[in-house]
C-alpha cells in the first residue's frame, strides 16, 4: 500500500513537470504609452521562429466591456461628484478587478502552453501586485522598451489618437524598475530589431529571472 502510494506521488509529480515543461512563455513588455511596444509585438507575430500571441490591455476591455462601458456612462453618470473622485471610484471598483482578470487571462494562455506577447502599462502598484501575484511561477521574459521623454512627446504628437502628456505621466512609476531580462531602446533600434533580440534570448535558453527578482520587493499599494 505504502509502495503504492510512493508510486502515485512520483507519478503526480513526473506529471506536474511535464506541465510546468508546457508552460507557454509570456514576453512582458514593459513601457510607456508610444514607447514602442505594440510595434514589437507586431514583428514578433510576423515572424515564423516562435508562434505568439499578442493580448493588449487595450483591446482585452474594448472587447470585454464595449457595451458595459456604455451602460455605466448612461446609468451611472454622476453630476454631484468631481471627475476624479469619479475616476478613483471607477478604478477601485471596476477596472482593477479587470486588470486583474486581464493577468489571470494571461495566466491561463500560458498554463495551456501558449506564448503570449503581453503589451500593458503598469502604472499602478495595487495592478503590478494583482500581476507578480499570478504569473511569478510562469515563465515571463521581462523587457524593458524604452527611449527618451522628447522621442515620446514627438510620437504622441505624431499619432494623434493619444491625450498629450500620457506618457510623460507614466514615466516614473512604468520604469521604476531596475531588473529586466532585456533592455531595448525603440530610438537606437527598429521594431524588428528588438523582435530578433527577444528572440534570441528565448533560443540562447538563458533563464528568465527579472520577474523573480521584482516579486522580492516591496512593492507599495497606491
Amino acid at each position: 500500500m505504502e509502495k503504492k502510494m510512493l508510486s502515485e506521488r512520483h507519478a503526480m509529480i513526473i506529471f506536474e513537470g511535464m506541465i510546468k515543461l508546457k508552460q507557454g512563455i509570456v514576453v512582458f513588455l514593459n513601457g510607456t504609452s508610444s514607447s514602442g511596444k505594440t510595434s514589437i509585438s507586431t514583428e514578433l507575430l510576423k515572424q515564423n521562429k516562435i508562434s505568439f500571441k499578442h493580448l493588449s490591455i487595450d483591446d482585452f476591455l474594448l472587447r470585454l466591456l464595449r457595451d458595459y462601458f456604455d451602460f455605466i456612462n448612461t446609468e451611472c453618470s454622476s453630476t454631484e461628484s468631481a471627475d476624479r473622485e469619479e475616476v478613483q471610484v471607477s478604478n477601485d471598483i471596476i477596472i482593477n478587478p479587470l486588470v486583474s482578470l486581464f493577468f489571470s487571462t494571461i495566466k491561463f494562455m500560458s498554463a495551456k502552453g501558449i506564448n503570449i506577447v503581453v503589451d500593458t502599462v503598469n502604472d499602478n502598484d495595487e495592478r503590478l501586485n494583482a500581476c507578480l501575484e499570478l504569473l511569478i511561477d510562469h515563465p515571463v521574459l521581462f523587457v524593458g522598451v524604452t527611449c527618451s521623454k522628447e522621442e515620446l512627446t514627438r510620437r504622441e504628437d505624431l499619432r494623434g489618437d493619444r491625450q498629450s502628456g500620457l506618457a510623460i505621466s507614466q514615466y516614473d512609476q512604468v520604469y521604476c524598475f531596475d531588473e529586466y531580462d532585456i533592455e531595448l531602446n525603440t530610438e537606437a533600434l527598429r521594431p524588428d530589431e528588438c523582435a530578433n533580440l527577444i528572440l534570441d534570448f528565448i533560443r540562447s535558453n538563458r533563464e528568465y529571472s527579472a520577474f523573480k527578482k521584482i516579486n522580492k520587493k516591496s512593492v507599495g499599494v497606491s
